[in-house]
């Protein structure tokens, strides 16, 4: 989602600053992240516009070019709209309301299973292409 404010005076000789968040997931490890940038346009002295990605207040490289998963430095990184590694999060925390099947014979119960880990590439299957 893009935001186009004003200059906020973050550095010197921005035109105009638009913000800007996505979601990253490594198809590597699995590790997911959201990052939010303030991409200032800037003008240099011949006339040419360029812009400058911050993150957290320091300029970073573009994620759009070269991502680099920060938990195994892997390159094969998935960029999404803002909030998707978030809702992934928030729907893996909910519990569940599938109903119990309905059986003919008493069963006795069954013992406790260990929760389930979900990695985050397990939640992503779906996006993936068919091969």
């Amino acid at each position: 989602m893009s935001e186009i404010s004003g200059r906020t005076g973050l550095r010197d000789g921005a035109t105009a600053v638009v913000n800007e968040s996505y979601s990253f997931a490594c198809m590597r490890c699995g590790h997911g992240w959201e990052q939010s940038y303030e991409i200032e346009h800037h003008t240099d002295a011949d006339g040419h516009t360029f812009v400058m990605y911050v993150a957290e207040g320091k300029v970073v490289p573009s994620p759009l070019s070269s991502p680099a998963c920060q938990n195994c430095d892997g390159h094969l990184v998935r960029i999404m709209r803002a909030g998707q590694v978030s809702s992934v999060r928030e729907a893996a925390r909910r519990p569940s309301k599938v109903p119990a099947a309905r059986t003919e014979t008493a069963q006795p119960p069954a013992e406790p299973r260990e929760p389930h880990h979900w990695h985050l590439s397990d939640l992503l299957h779906p996006f993936r292409k068919a091969s």
